[in-house]
């Protein structure tokens, strides 16, 4: 690719819009000086945020869109009111013509990707999109998909969705050979739903050259890191980043609960607030910013609509590196070899099923 990464913003998006998408920008500019963006949005607004931070401007080309996408629009009300015209469309349709290397959208999500995907369309021989999310672990962080795009999956989809979280793993880990484990209510091979069963046999059969599939893997495993990719289909694998976004925040209560019952308390957690404050964030995979859609003829990276500056500067700098290191490439590559039927046996040779 370019030797600058070309990223595609939506400036409207997200509980604060602009306030948030241009200051961010400008942080992952200082951080990442190799990138340009194309800013989509009410220039009224985002002109005078971006007059202020000269470097970013001059790094920056501004596309005005009167019309933006609400948060609590349903995906075919935004479709219907913002295809073509829209900071969120236009934003993505700027990966579609080759103007940008990647989008990055703080906005409904439902409405990102049901524009994402009217607009990019999957990839050949995948059917259906994941979002894939960055899981907080006991050994470092995990990727976990779907987490909300497809709810319900076939064997094949499964296949497909540890082909793609492999591919975004080898960039976001630096591992050759990630290993994949999907999300079952045992680790025994006669557990479980029929379609997990069947995508653990095939993926076991497969010995396929980008990932070791290391088997099943349970819900407290998440947590524990115990594999670098964890497979599921959208409705568990929603409910379940759900689950940990609340257990953090439960934490969080009880311990300044604890802490505000005598001085004494109060005065350790004043002294101790600071890794209160690390441990919540580490604990909670909605601090971890930034969510892949995977899939689609196009990298979309969806930012939590409540972040910060330096929250949506973390989303921005993952776009950098999924397209700085080829994600699509490296998808596209891995899914023809799979379904050409090449896999690489244990011993190292080549060989075809």
């Amino acid at each position: 690719m370019a030797q600058t990464v070309r990223i595609s913003l939506d400036a409207m998006g997200g509980d604060r819009g602009a306030e948030v998408v241009v200051p961010g920008a400008a942080l992952a500019l200082e951080r990442r000086p190799d990138i340009s963006f194309s800013i989509y949005g009410n220039s009224d607004i985002v002109a005078p945020l971006l007059q202020a931070r000269p470097r970013l401007r001059e790094a920056s080309t501004l596309h005005h869109c009167e019309v933006s996408v609400a948060m609590d629009a349903k995906p075919s009300q935004a479709l219907r009111q913002g295809r073509w015209k829209s900071s969120m469309w236009r934003s993505i349709e700027a990966v579609k013509t080759g103007h940008a290397d990647v989008a990055v959208s703080a906005g409904n999500t439902g409405a990102l990707m049901a524009m994402s995907k009217f607009c990019l369309r999957t990839m050949a021989n995948i059917e259906r999109p994941a979002i894939a999310a960055i899981w907080p672990t006991m050994r470092g962080e995990s990727i976990v998909l779907d987490v909300g795009a497809t709810i319900g999956a076939d064997a094949q989809q499964l296949i497909d969705f540890a082909l793609l979280g492999g591919a975004m793993a080898r960039i976001l880990f630096s591992i050759e050979r990630p290993t994949v484990g999907l999300l079952n209510i045992g680790v025994e091979e006669v557990k479980g739903l029929e379609e997990v069963r069947t995508a653990g046999r095939l993926l076991r059969e497969a010995n396929l050259r980008s990932l070791t599939y290391a088997g099943f893997v349970e819900g407290d495993d998440l947590g524990k890191g115990v594999v670098d990719v964890v497979v599921t289909e959208g409705f568990a694998g929603n409910i379940a980043l759900k689950t940990a976004e609340g257990t953090a925040r439960q934490i969080g209560s009880y311990l300044r609960a604890a802490m505000n019952r005598t001085w004494r308390a109060k005065l350790g957690y004043l002294l101790a607030k600071d890794a209160f404050d690390r441990l919540r964030e580490k604990m909670d995979p909605g601090k971890v910013n930034g969510g892949v859609f995977l899939g689609l003829n196009g990298i979309v990276i969806k930012s939590h609509g409540g972040t910060d500056a330096e929250g949506f500067a973390a989303a921005v700098e993952l776009a950098y590196d999924m397209a700085r290191n080829d994600l699509m490439n490296k998808i596209s590559q891995d899914l023809k070899n799979y379904h050409r039927g090449r896999f690489e046996p244990r011993d190292g040779s080549e060989g075809d099923k």
